[in-house]
């Protein structure tokens, strides 16, 4: 199984195994990573799940398509060009080492 690690905004690094086709917000919450409010259950509907992907991944990881592009235009925190939904990133094992940071604030 890949591995995703996240950085809270308080240091917090946690390092945990995702299934494939998990996303990163579903892997976290289902593991009580603090910082990943996720409002909307995955839905692509209220950005509290917003993360910074390391820039060494993003490459991997893509560009957000139209809706998701939207929704990080009303982020709580600052877009970024590395800016991604996590209920959006659905892990496979080319994801193994994703690194990203939780954005310091969701809603």
């Amino acid at each position: 199984m890949p591995e995703v690690t996240y950085i809270s905004p308080d240091g917090t690094i946690t390092t945990l195994e995702a299934r494939d086709g998990d996303s990163v917000m579903e892997t976290a919450v289902k593991n009580g990573v603090e910082g990943i409010v996720a409002e909307c259950g995955g839905a692509c509907a209220c950005a509290t799940c917003h993360v910074y992907v390391d820039e060494a991944y993003f490459g991997v990881v893509g560009e957000p398509g139209d809706l998701e592009d939207d929704m990080l235009d009303g982020a709580a925190s600052e877009r970024l060009p590395n800016s991604r939904l996590s209920c959006q990133i659905k892990m496979r094992a080319e994801f193994n080492g994703l690194l990203v940071r939780i954005a310091p604030e969701q809603v």
